[in-house]
Order: C-alpha cells, then sequence, then structure tokens
C-alpha cells in the first residue's frame, strides 16, 4: 500500500501517469561480451500499476503484450555507476507513446558492479554493448517482429552520452580532452602517460539520431567528431558533475558538424538527468536524487521527457 500511494503521488506531481509494458531480462554472453542484464518497454493496452526493482519504483505492466507494429526502437546508455533502470521515467513516456524502449546495464560499470569502471576497457566496450542490445532487440527478442529496424534511436547521459557519439562516428581523444580525472584512477594514470593503445572504435549506422545529456566530452576537437553527420538532441546541465565540466557540453555543441538542437538547463546539476527517485531512493541515495538550490526535477522531466518524445517523433517515423 506504501508503495502504491508513493507511485500515485510521484505521478500526479509529474502530471503523466504511463502505462507500458516492462520486462527484465538477461541478453547471454557471447563472443563480444558478458552477459547483459537489460529492460525492455512496451506499448502497453493495460492499466500501469507500480513495479518495485531494489529501490526503483516503475510505472507499467510485466510482460504485457507489445499494442502496435512496425513501432520505431530507441536504446538507452547509462551513466557512470548506473543502471538500466536510471532513466525508466523517458522509457516509460516513450513506451506509452509508441515506441519500444531498450535499456542495458553496462558491465563493470553499474550500481551493482563497479569492478570495471576506471580500466581503458569500459570506454571500448560500451559502444559494443549497445550494438550487442540492438542485435538482440532485432533478431532474437520477443519484440522483433514489432520492431521497424529502419527507425532506431538512441538516448545516453554522461558516459553514456559518450557511448552514443563513439556510436555515430566520434573517435575520442582522451589525452587532450578537457575531463578532471585523478592519477589515481588506473585509466587517468595511462591516458597521462599517452600508453592508451589503438582501439577499433564501434559504429553502429543503423542508429539514426541521437540523445545525449551532459556527455562525457572526450571529443576535443571538430576532427574528433567530423564523420558524425546523424541528427542530434543535445542537452546541458548548468553546472555539470561528476566529471563533466560546465563548459564542455557547450563546446561540443559547436564542434558537432551539422546543426544541433541545443539545451541549456538552467539552475540544473548533472544528476538532473536522472529519473525522478521514489522516497525509498531518495533515502538510499540523496547525492544522486536530491538537486541543490531548489531545483525541481520532476517539473524538468516532465519538459524534458516531452521534448525528446517530440524529437524522436520527428526524426523518425
Amino acid at each position: 500500500m506504501k508503495a502504491l500511494i508513493a507511485a500515485v503521488s510521484l505521478c500526479l506531481l509529474a502530471s503523466t501517469c504511463h502505462g507500458a509494458g516492462v520486462r527484465l531480462f538477461d541478453i547471454p554472453a557471447d563472443a563480444n561480451g558478458p552477459a547483459l542484464h537489460a529492460a525492455v518497454w512496451t506499448p502497453c493496452a493495460e492499466q500501469p500499476e507500480p513495479i518495485e526493482v531494489g529501490t526503483t519504483l516503475l510505472q507499467g505492466t510485466k510482460n504485457c503484450p507489445v499494442a502496435g507494429d512496425h513501432l520505431p526502437l530507441v536504446v538507452i546508455s547509462h551513466g557512470h555507476g548506473g543502471s538500466r533502470l536510471g532513466h525508466h521515467d523517458l522509457a516509460e513516456k516513450l513506451a506509452d507513446s509508441g515506441f519500444i524502449v531498450a535499456a542495458i546495464s553496462h558491465p563493470g560499470d553499474t550500481s551493482s558492479d563497479m569492478s570495471r569502471a576506471s580500466e581503458p576497457s569500459e570506454f571500448v566496450e560500451r559502444p559494443m554493448d549497445i550494438k550487442r542490445l540492438i542485435d538482440y532487440m532485432l533478431d532474437a527478442s520477443p519484440e522483433a517482429s514489432k520492431i521497424n529496424a529502419r527507425d532506431i534511436g538512441f538516448f545516453g547521459f554522461s558516459r553514456g552520452g559518450y557511448t552514443g557519439l563513439v556510436l555515430a562516428g566520434g573517435v575520442p581523444d582522451f589525452q587532450h580532452a578537457d575531463i578532471p580525472c585523478p592519477d589515481e584512477l588506473p585509466v587517468c594514470k595511462t591516458i597521462r602517460e599517452g600508453k592508451l593503445p589503438p582501439q577499433h572504435w564501434i559504429r553502429d549506422p543503423r542508429i539514426k539520431t541521437f540523445v545525449l545529456a551532459d556527455p562525457l566530452d572526450a571529443f576535443p576537437t571538430a576532427t574528433t567528431v567530423q564523420d558524425i553527420n546523424a541528427p542530434i538532441q543535445l542537452w546541458a546541465s548548468e553546472y555539470g558533475g561528476d566529471g563533466v565540466l560546465p563548459e564542455t557540453t557547450p563546446a561540443l555543441s559547436k564542434l558537432l558538424p551539422r546543426t544541433t538542437e541545443y539545451h541549456l538547463v538552467a539552475g540544473a546539476g548533472h544528476f538532473a538527468f536522472l529519473a525522478p527517485c521514489a522516497p525509498k531512493q531518495a533515502a538510499r541515495l540523496p547525492r544522486l536524487c536530491v538537486d541543490e538550490g531548489g531545483f525541481d526535477r520532476v517539473a524538468f522531466h516532465a519538459r524534458l521527457n516531452e521534448a525528446v518524445l517530440q524529437f524522436f517523433r520527428t526524426q523518425l517515423r
């Protein structure tokens, strides 16, 4: 009953309650990487109900039959130490509006497993994780027959935004990027010493359009983004945080080689892009859940999610 009351209160505050099918599952390990913890949200004709997953409170219906055909797909990449559920409110909004949405937890850089978060390999493997997610959704998932494979979008936050830029054709230059990086982290020491080995960066042309929120900016020059041609909606917080400096996203917006829809969010810190927290989550993770200066995350997400929805509607069929 307490969970139900909290869910209804959160919906009323956000002025939206979404009806989305929800499925939590694992993508099997293969030659390209370990198993991926994943979530899918789909259009659903049934009424939503609160679903507790740990301290996260979702709104939806478990394993609801997919309503519709030839639906666009949006994939989501979380930030440093995040999870597949970090942007569930956006996923619910998109699914309620006719999209299939899929998200993963990047192995070794999640809230439950930070074992590889400071290793260079994490930055190389993130784009491959998303490629594997798209492969699964199009070829092996129960939703595969409902997806229009020509209409795929991407949403990424922080390191997830970095992941999107690589998938779009960007080539990172960590050695010259303006990223706070202490030497005690293995990846930082490797970068400072110029010992990063040559990498093969995974690009995925199946993704037609990108929404990036406060991306970790390892792309300091026009050369690093010269092969990016997809439409981009770019969001920046005023104050940044967690390795994202306030000045880097505005600078990135000027380097991207085609017109980008750019939004600067006044009064926002980096974590304002995470979904508004349920009470249990806020009590456990105040650093991620409580915004400074009276910033209204619930009201902001009502605007953010609507703007992202309209962008994807414009760019995808």
